[in-house]
């Protein structure tokens, strides 16, 4: 995947795209099979490791304009960093609407998706929702990304989940 191509403003934004993460590699890989299984191939999903999530985030945080902040791409990029340095890996995966992308999110929440997020032109869209996440409260630039845990951080969501969740 050319990240270039999926930039707004210096961060990774993979419009049409549905962004998976996944606790463990295991699982990601699972994951792929099972995006195959519903017709999904190579072309269709990339692959992220916790390391490569890391760098690519560090250098998008790095070249981010100042215009990146009014949206939540870079609260976004900062709670995933989070995520993928407790180990989390990814999927970007080509969605050619809101009913595939639904499908996608669908497919992979019972197999320990954790987060599937949907990136639309001017909105990005969780698809994935756990009986234990709190009501979403507004997000700024300034409050960051709300994670829907008491701290309101992402990373309390990866310390909830019991190694039988993950």
């Amino acid at each position: 995947m050319d990240f270039d191509e999926h930039q707004s403003f210096g961060v990774f934004k993979p419009v049409g795209h549905v962004v998976v993460l996944f606790p463990n590699q295991e699982l990601a890989a699972k994951g792929v099979r099972e995006l195959a299984e519903i017709g999904l191939g190579r072309d269709d999903v990339h692959y992220l490791s916790d390391r490569q999530m890391v760098e690519q985030i560090d250098r998008d945080l790095a070249d981010a304009s100042a215009l990146a902040s009014l949206g939540q791409e870079v609260n976004l990029a900062r709670a995933q960093r989070d995520l993928a340095q407790r180990g989390y890996h990814w999927l970007v995966v080509r969605a050619r609407n809101d009913g595939r992308a639904a499908q996608i999110a669908d497919c992979l929440k019972p197999i320990g998706a954790e987060r599937a997020q949907h990136y639309g032109r001017f909105i990005i869209e969780e698809l994935i929702e756990h009986a234990d996440d709190l009501v979403q409260v507004a997000e700024s630039s300034e409050r960051g990304l709300n994670a829907q845990t008491p701290s309101g951080k992402e990373g309390e969501r990866a310390n909830r989940r019991g190694p039988d969740e993950r």
